[in-house]
């Protein structure tokens, strides 16, 4: 058995040198308990071959199977080792990694192969069976406009995109005794507007009923208490001190998001958002575990079939979810 994930570079140098160690680790992630035939279910060691590693054949049904086969990396003629190079640098990274950054370190002579690796590997980045935040802390829960330009085109008037936000506020004391907040887990989704159907939908699909919510006093947050909400609404009225007391943990997500679209993406189109905004979540959710993010983005990735090409430029923005084997 492998280790699950490097603790370091140099150790994911040493256990990942070649495509053999890279498809021997992807098996193990794929079935941890043995290899078991997609087709005839029998269990037991598979024919391998030397010039073929991403490729199992069956002994009892002659079968073969293809270990990137359903996962975000099906039907990909890039190397396995590029593939774990950017699942490795795109989680470990702080800043994280840009399409035009991975092109030029990895050496790839075509930026549309970055960009799909990466774009790609963001779909194995939210698990199928994801679960609502809230069950044990309060959150707070906001709205905000990413992105877009808008000159002269009129007051009122603009290409940004609403993102509805929601995490999970936490206290605990310092060492002098003082209490601070803290974040625990972030749910970020596009929005198409800011009503209340839109609003109403996010929370209710991310966020456990009869959870502790604290938003600002628009409108369209008005029935959270009555679909079951335990809903504190705060009038804000753009007073600073009241933000900072009220929202103080998902206005300072919201800061870094836009910070970080700004500064490693240089900005991103609205039918790309989705994509980045799993990302952004993931990387947040474990940014005390780097490293095992790594091994996270892969396993998860065996249960998730990526975008094709044409696909990932119309801007879907679903990703298809397969059962692992």
């Amino acid at each position: 058995m492998v280790k699950i994930f490097p603790a370091n570079l140099l150790e994911f140098q040493r256990m990942f040198p070649d495509e053999q160690s890279c498809s021997t680790y992807l098996e193990q992630v794929r079935w941890p308990d043995g290899f078991v035939c997609p087709r005839c279910g029998s269990v037991g060691e598979a024919y391998r071959f030397a010039n073929r590693p991403t490729v199992l054949r069956c002994r009892t049904c002659q079968s073969n199977t293809h270990l990137t086969g359903g996962t975000v990396m099906h039907a990909t003629r890039t190397p396995l080792q590029i593939w774990f190079w950017g699942a490795y640098l795109v989680t470990t990274q702080t800043p994280g990694m840009s399409a035009l950054q991975f092109q030029r370190q990895l050496g790839l002579s075509r930026y549309e192969t970055a960009f799909q690796v990466l774009h790609k590997l963001r779909a194995g980045m939210v698990r199928p069976d994801r679960d609502r935040i809230g069950a044990q802390w309060p959150v707070e829960v906001d709205e905000v406009l990413v992105g877009g330009k808008t000159r002269g085109e009129g007051r009122g008037v603009h290409h940004k995109t609403y993102v509805a936000g929601a995490v999970e506020s936490r206290q605990k004391k310092d060492k002098s005794g003082r209490r601070t907040v803290y974040a625990r887990r972030l749910r970020l989704q596009v929005l198409r507007d800011r009503g209340k159907q839109a609003l109403t939908a996010f929370v209710t699909e991310n966020i456990e009923s009869r959870a502790h919510l604290t938003t600002d006093g628009w409108q369209g947050y008005d029935n959270l208490a009555a679909i079951g909400y335990d809903h504190q609404s705060i009038v804000l009225d753009g007073d600073p001190q009241k933000v900072e007391k009220a929202l103080p943990i998902i206005h300072l997500v919201f800061s870094n998001l836009k910070a970080w679209l700004l500064g490693t993406h240089h900005g991103v189109s609205e039918q790309h958002l989705p994509a980045y905004l799993n990302e952004f979540v993931f990387r947040f959710n474990r940014r005390f575990y780097p490293m095992t993010a790594f091994a996270s983005v892969l396993g998860i990735g065996t249960q998730v079939a990526g975008q094709t090409y044409d696909a990932l430029y119309a801007g879907n923005r679903h990703h298809s979810f397969v059962r692992p084997r």
